[in-house]
C-alpha cells in the first residue's frame, strides 16, 4: 500500500507546475477566492464579485485555501488536486480490501492511479478531482456500513454526496442508484429499517448541500455575485438547467442563460473546425450544434455522437475504456457465482455498489445530448477499477470450474485485443507496445484455460495477464503526466491519438490544435504562437512567453487565425488564453475603479486577471459564454456612471467581435456609440472615463 501511494504521488506530483494555470477559468476564480472571502464562498470569477463560475464552488475551496496559506501559484493551484488523487486511490484500496482482500485492493488502487484520464484530471484544476474523491469516499462509507448496518454510515454517505453536489451539481448523483440498491439489498436489518435508513441518507444529502443553497437564497441579491450559467441567478437553476437536464437532453436549457438549443452555451458563435467563427465543418446556421449532441460534428473534445458505442469511440476510448469490457464481463460472472449467497453477502453488496456506479455512469455519459467532454469519465474510473479487482478475485476462487476459466481467459485476451485497437490510434507512440500487449494478453488467456498446475504457475500466468492489461493505459498515463495541459477541454494520451482529436484536429499538449506543420510545441512553438515556450508557467515564475515577455503575456495575435481572447491569443483553446503585456500594463494603471476593465465572456476576463497577477479585477459580461444577463445594459451604464469600470476591452472569447448576442451585444453597441476606441497592441479598448464628444 505504501508503494502504491508513493508511486501515485510521484505520477501525479512530478513536474506539476509545468501546466501553469491549467484551465485559466477556474484558476482566476481560485485567485479571486484567495483575495476575497465573498468570492471564496460563492466561487466568483473576480474578487469584486460580478459573476461566479458556472459550477458550484466546493472544488475551488481547497485550492483557494492553499493559495491563502502559501501564496497563489501553479503549485498551490494543482497540488491539492494531486493530493485528492492520492487520497482517492487510498480510499478505493481500503473499500475493496474490506471485501476482497489486500491483493484485490492493491489491484483496484493501481488501476485507478494508472487510468489515463485520472492522471490528467488529478493534475488539473477542473472540479472533477474533488468530485471523484468524494464519490469514492461515499462508496467506501457505504461498503463499511454494509458490515453492520448502522444508520450513521448511510447518513455519512448522504452528507458526502450532498457536498459532492456542491462540487459538480447532478453528476454527483450518478452513483446514487448503485449505492441505494446495494443498501436495500445487502444491508443487515428488516426491509422497513433499510428503507428508513435510506431516507436518513437522503436527509444527509439535503443537509450536505442545503446549507450552502440556503445561504445563497438568504443572501441579499445585490450583495452577492450573479450565479453564472443559471439563467435565473439561482444555484438550483444552474444545477437543474445548464449543469443538469441541459447536459443530458440538450436543447432547452442547454446553455447558460437558458439558451434554447444545443450550442447556446457558446454564445451563439461556436467556432468551426478551424477555430474560426462561422459555419464551417460541423457547425449549423445560427451557432447551434449539429444533430446528435455537441460532439456530433465538432470533434472528440465534445464527446462524439451519443449512443452505445460512445465510451469506445474516439472521444472516450483511450481516456477510460481500456478495462471497461473486462469489468462488465467480470461483474456479470461474479454475480452469477454469488447467486446463492445470503442476502447480506458482502461480495455481492460490493459488486452492486461498483456495478451500479459503472452502469449508470456509462449509460448517462453515452446518451447525453448536451455538452459533454471526455474528461468527465474520470468519475467512471473507480467503478471500473473496483469491478475488475473484485470480479477477478471472485472468479479466481472458483477457477476449478471450466466456464470460470473461460471467462478469465476471455477477459485477459479481450483486454489485450482492445488495447491493441486503442494503441493503433497513435501508431507513432511506442509502436512495439501494442504487439507486446497483444501477444502477452492472448498467451495469458490461453494459459488460464488450463487447470492450475500449482500456485507458482498460477502466479506467473496472473502476473502476465495483469501486466498485459495495465501496460497500455499505464503508458498513456505516464505520457499524460509528462505532458503539460492547458485549456478547458484537456484530453489524456499522446497528441496523435485518435482520442485526442478535437475541434481543430489533433490535440496538442495545451488542449488546443496542433500546428499544421506537424509541430506540437516541443520545438518552441505552440499552437501557432511563434516563439512561445511550451509549458511556460504563470507570470512571476521566471518563465517567458513569446518575444521574451513574462508567461501569460504573449503577443496579441490580431488578424491571425484562431485569435480569440481580448488582448491576446488563445494558448491552447478556451481556458488557455494569453493577454498582451501592453493590456496588462493598462489594467494595472486603471486607478481606483472597482473593475479595471470589462469584457465579454469569462475566458478573456480570466486571462487578463491572471496576467495582471491579481492586481486588477475584470468584469466578465455574460459569464462563461457571454450569454448570461449579467450585468444588464442598465446596470452596466450605472457602473460606468459611478466610475466602477475603467476600460471596456472589445471582443471576448466565444462572444466574438461585437460582443456575441443578448446583453453582451447591447453593452458592446452602447460602448461603441458613446466612447472612443483605441488600439492597444492590436486589441480594441475603450476608456470609459472619457466619453466621446
Amino acid at each position: 500500500m505504501i508503494a502504491l501511494l508513493t508511486g501515485t504521488g510521484l505520477l501525479y506530483l512530478w513536474d506539476l507546475g509545468s501546466s501553469g494555470w491549467a484551465n485559466s477559468f477556474y484558476a482566476a476564480a481560485v485567485q479571486a477566492g484567495a483575495n476575497d472571502w465573498t468570492a471564496f464562498f460563492f466561487g466568483s470569477l473576480d474578487p469584486q464579485n460580478a459573476i461566479t463560475v458556472d459550477k458550484p464552488p466546493a472544488s475551488l475551496w481547497p485550492m483557494a485555501l492553499a493559495a491563502r496559506i502559501v501564496g497563489f501559484s501553479s503549485w498551490s493551484l494543482l497540488v491539492p488536486q494531486a493530493l485528492m488523487g492520492i487520497a482517492a486511490v487510498g480510499l478505493l484500496y481500503a473499500a475493496v480490501r474490506r471485501v476482497s482482500g489486500h491483493g484485490a485492493g492493491l489491484l483496484a488502487g493501481t488501476l485507478l492511479a494508472l487510468t489515463p484520464v485520472a492522471a490528467l484530471m488529478f493534475r488539473f484544476d477542473n472540479p472533477d478531482a474533488l468530485l471523484t474523491l468524494l464519490l469514492v469516499l461515499a462508496a467506501y462509507l457505504l461498503v463499511r456500513g454494509l458490515e453492520d448496518g448502522r444508520t450513521r454510515w448511510i447518513a455519512a454517505v448522504g452528507l458526502v454526496l450532498g457536498f459532492a453536489f456542491l462540487t459538480k451539481s447532478l453528476q454527483a448523483f450518478l452513483v446514487l442508484p448503485g449505492l441505494a440498491l446495494a443498501w436495500l439489498w445487502a444491508a443487515p436489518g428488516r426491509p422497513w429499517r433499510r428503507v428508513w435508513q435510506l431516507l436518513v441518507g437522503g436527509a444527509g444529502i439535503v443537509v450536505g448541500s442545503g446549507w450552502w443553497l440556503l445561504a445563497v437564497a438568504l443572501w441579499p441579491v445585490d450583495a452577492r455575485p450573479y450565479i453564472g450559467g443559471s439563467g435565473d441567478n439561482t444555484p438550483l437553476g444552474l444545477a437543474f438547467g445548464y449543469n443538469g437536464l441541459g447536459r443530458i437532453v440538450g436543447g432547452e436549457g442547454g446553455g447558460p442563460g437558458g439558451g434554447g438549443r444545443p450550442g447556446a452555451a457558446f454564445g451563439g458563435g461556436m467556432p468551426d473546425a478551424a477555430g474560426l467563427p462561422g459555419g464551417a465543418a460541423g457547425a449549423v446556421p445560427g451557432g447551434g450544434m449539429p444533430p446528435g449532441g455537441p460532439g456530433g460534428g465538432m470533434g472528440a473534445a465534445f464527446g462524439g455522437r451519443a449512443g452505445f458505442l460512445r465510451m469506445f469511440g474516439d472521444s472516450f476510448g483511450t481516456q477510460v475504456s481500456w478495462l471497461l469490457p473486462a469489468a462488465l464481463l467480470l461483474f456479470v460472472a461474479a454475480l452469477v457465482l454469488r447467486g446463492r449467497a445470503a442476502r447480506t453477502d458482502a461480495v455481492r453488496g460490493s459488486l452492486i455498489v461498483w456495478g451500479g456506479w459503472t452502469l449508470v455512469t456509462v449509460l448517462v455519459l453515452s446518451f447525453m445530448e448536451g455538452i459533454v467532454h471526455p474528461y468527465y469519465a474520470v468519475a467512471l474510473a473507480p467503478g471500473i477499477a473496483a469491478l475488475v479487482a473484485v470480479g477477478a478475485r471472485e472468479l479466481l476462487r472458483y477457477r476449478d470450474r471450466r466456464w470460470v476459466r473461460g471467462v478469465l481467459a476471455v477477459a485477459s485476451a479481450g483486454t489485450a485485443v482492445w488495447a491493441f485497437v486503442l494503441l493503433g490510434g497513435s501508431p507513432q507512440f511506442l509502436p512495439w507496445l501494442r504487439w507486446v500487449v497483444l501477444v502477452a494478453g492472448v498467451a495469458a488467456g490461453a494459459a488460464l484455460l488450463v487447470p492450475a498446475r500449482g500456485r507458482r504457475w498460477l502466479a506467473v500466468v496472473l502476473g502476465v495477464a495483469v501486466l498485459s492489461g495495465v501496460a497500455a493505459p499505464a503508458a498513456y498515463a505516464v505520457q499524460t503526466a509528462a505532458t503539460t495541459h492547458e485549456g478547458s477541454t484537456p484530453m489524456a494520451g499522446p497528441s496523435g491519438a485518435g482520442a485526442d482529436r478535437g475541434m481543430g484536429g489533433p490535440r496538442d499538449r495545451r488542449g488546443g490544435a496542433d500546428r499544421t506543420d506537424g509541430t506540437d510545441g516541443t520545438d518552441g512553438t505552440d499552437a501557432g504562437i511563434p516563439g512561445t515556450t511550451t509549458g511556460a508557467g504563470p507570470s512571476g515564475t521566471g518563465a517567458t512567453d513569446a518575444g521574451g515577455l513574462p508567461a501569460g503575456a504573449a503577443p496579441d495575435g490580431a488578424g491571425q487565425p484562431g485569435a480569440g481572447g481580448p488582448g491576446g491569443m488563445p494558448g491552447g483553446g478556451p481556458g488557455g488564453e494569453r493577454t498582451s503585456a501592453q493590456v496588462v500594463a493598462l489594467l494595472r494603471e486603471a486607478g481606483p475603479a472597482r473593475w479595471a476593465a470589462a469584457t465579454i465572456g469569462s475566458q478573456g476576463a480570466a486571462s487578463m486577471m491572471l496576467a495582471a497577477g491579481g492586481d486588477s479585477a475584470v468584469m466578465a459580461i455574460g459569464g462563461f459564454s457571454g450569454s448570461d444577463d449579467s450585468p444588464t445594459l442598465e446596470q452596466f451604464r450605472q457602473y460606468v456612471a459611478q466610475g466602477d469600470v475603467r476600460y471596456f476591452v472589445s471582443g471576448g472569447e466565444r462572444g466574438g467581435p461585437g460582443g456575441g448576442r443578448g446583453t453582451g451585444a447591447e453593452i458592446t453597441a452602447w460602448v461603441a456609440q458613446h466612447y472612443t476606441a483605441t488600439t492597444v497592441d492590436g486589441t480594441t479598448v475603450y476608456d470609459l472615463s472619457a466619453p466621446a464628444h
